[in-house]
């Protein structure tokens, strides 16, 4: 493959997205961070890219506090995937742990481009430009408030029966539970789509609440091979502990996001999507996802619900274990809902509403691939999986994902990518 070839390549991109995921993997990302990462990385990349096609509109101006962005000089030849390619990594390399292994990657990478023949001056320009362009979206993210809330006081458990308890086996700390005080990239605030609020706690056995936590304990006891495999494949959870006698360690799992942006390069990669379009994609499903968890988590922690663990546990059924772990934060609304609803109206807008397509997202992590007719085919079945796993009550499900329609709708008709000529 030539230099020419390389340069319309959309593979290069989806090989930097890939690896920023593995990376997040390897470093346990929590859902909420990993989802700001997603979204400055694949929002530089767009805009490293965008120069060299005309149809596509900056977002610079659309999300909050992106101003104007460095532009390609005429006089200069680029090549726009290595643009957008050294932009995606060098956010990624500012936002992870494991530096080292981005730097790794990116040798690799930069390597492979030398060698195609490209020029030397076409090489450094647009390494050169796609730096200026991280540095811009770094400087952009700096000011989203994610600095100060590493400073704010931690989630304070109280003895409210209502409210949201550490769960076993790990009894892991509240996460983010300012994540609603970060700068949201499209919404008007967190709290600008809230939800339909959780049933009024109590123990009582006619409660509504006692009742939808009894139904989560009915379905744990009579579920069927194919709602475990639908619970085991939705998981998705990056910091799972395990107990082996006195030892306890994590697996490593993508997060919900990261398997929605693993959904994404499957539907280029089978649409045959080019470089740009890859890149809409990512830039658009990010920002989406980023919303969605910061309007999740801004109800998760005003409402405070209790887990169902914790619930039944105490009130129906002292013995009782979810078949999934539980995550460490509050209960409503169901976090796997509100993004996979988001997701579904952001990627059917792009790919179309009848998109059939097979996830292997999570073959890596030996579960076999599911096959879905359509993105809100898949984002149902990600919602009614907490419900299998036992870990969320049916409310915080619907709930969730109507917050995530919602949400994914606003995104459709507020963010504008391609520029409409005018007849």
């Amino acid at each position: 493959m030539g230099w020419q070839e390389k340069s319309e390549d959309p593979s290069y991109v989806h090989r930097a997205m890939k690896e920023l995921t593995d990376v997040m993997v390897h470093d346990i990302y929590s859902p909420p961070v990993a989802s700001r990462t997603y979204a400055y990385a694949s929002i530089a990349g767009y805009e490293a890219a965008r120069g060299g096609y005309p149809a596509y509109k900056s977002l610079a101006g659309q999300l909050h506090g992106l101003q104007k962005l460095p532009v390609p000089k005429p006089e200069e030849v680029y090549s726009y995937t290595l643009a957008a390619v050294t932009a995606i990594l060098a956010v990624s390399k500012a936002m992870v742990v494991s530096e080292g292994k981005i730097d790794e990657f990116s040798s690799k990478m930069m390597q492979e481009f030398k060698d195609s023949g490209m020029p030397a001056a076409v090489f450094d320009n647009s390494i050169a430009f796609g730096k200026q362009i991280a540095e811009a979206i770094l400087a952009w993210a700096s000011t989203d408030n994610y600095k100060q809330t590493r400073s704010f006081p931690k989630y304070a458990v109280t003895s409210e029966p209502s409210s949201w308890k550490p769960t076993p086996p790990a009894y892991m700390k509240a996460v983010e539970p300012h994540w609603n005080s970060i700068r949201p990239f499209l919404l008007d605030s967190a709290k600008q789509f809230v939800p339909l609020p959780p049933a009024v706690f109590s123990f009582e056995k006619s409660s509504q609440f006692y009742r939808e936590a009894a139904a989560v304990r009915d379905i744990s006891l009579k579920l069927t091979q194919e709602q475990k495999d639908i619970a085991n494949f939705w998981d998705c959870n990056p910091f799972k502990m395990n107990v082996n006698g006195h030892v306890m360690y994590a697996s490593k799992k993508i997060s919900p996001g990261g398997h929605w942006i693993n959904i994404t390069r499957l539907a280029c990669q089978q649409r045959s999507a080019d470089v740009m379009q890859s890149l809409e994609a990512y830039a658009v499903l990010a920002t989406t996802l980023a919303d969605a968890f910061i309007s999740c988590w801004d109800e998760k922690y005003r409402s405070n619900v209790i887990r169902p663990e914790t619930y039944i546990n105490q009130y129906i059924d002292a013995s009782w274990m979810p078949l999934l772990q539980t995550p460490p934060f509050p209960e409503h609304t169901s976090g796997h809902s509100v993004v996979s609803a988001a997701a579904a109206i952001i990627l059917e807008n792009l790919f179309g509403k009848g998109f059939s397509y097979s996830d292997s997202t999570e073959s890596e992590f030996g579960i076999p691939p599911r096959h879905f007719t359509s993105f809100t085919a898949a984002a149902n079945e990600a919602a009614i999986s907490r419900f299998y796993g036992g870990i969320h009550y049916m409310p915080s499900i619907n709930n969730g994902l109507e917050e995530g329609r919602r949400i994914g709708q606003f995104f459709v008709q507020r963010l504008a990518t391609r520029i409409v000529l005018s007849k």
